[in-house]
C-alpha cells in the first residue's frame, strides 16, 4: 500500500516498478477510469532500425541540398576585410 505525501506524491512499490520497467525519471500517466484511477507507464517509442535511419538521413540530406540550391549564397565583397586579414591577426609581423 502506498501513501500520498503532503505534496501529493506517491511512491510506486518496487515490485510493480520492476515488473513494468519503471525507473527513476520515467513518466507515468494518471487516467480516470470511473471510480478508480489507472496508473499507466508511458511507453518509449522504439528506435527505428538502421535501414530506416539511413533512409531518413538521406531524405534530410536531399532536402538540405534542395534548399541550398534554391538560395545560393552570393559572396560578399563589401564587408571591409578579407579572409587573409583574419589569418594575419594576432601574429607577429
Amino acid at each position: 500500500m502506498a501513501k500520498v505525501t503532503s505534496k501529493l506524491q506517491v511512491t510506486v512499490p518496487k515490485v510493480l516498478a520492476s515488473r513494468y520497467g519503471i525507473r527513476p525519471g520515467d513518466e507515468i500517466e494518471w487516467e480516470a477510469a470511473g471510480e478508480v484511477i489507472r496508473v499507466v507507464p508511458r511507453r518509449k517509442r522504439a528506435a527505428p532500425d538502421v535501414a530506416r535511419r539511413v533512409r531518413l538521413f538521406d531524405l534530410a540530406t536531399a532536402r538540405q541540398r534542395n534548399r541550398q540550391a534554391e538560395r545560393p549564397v552570393a559572396p560578399s565583397s563589401d564587408r571591409g576585410w578579407t579572409r587573409e586579414d583574419l589569418y594575419d591577426r594576432g601574429r607577429a609581423r
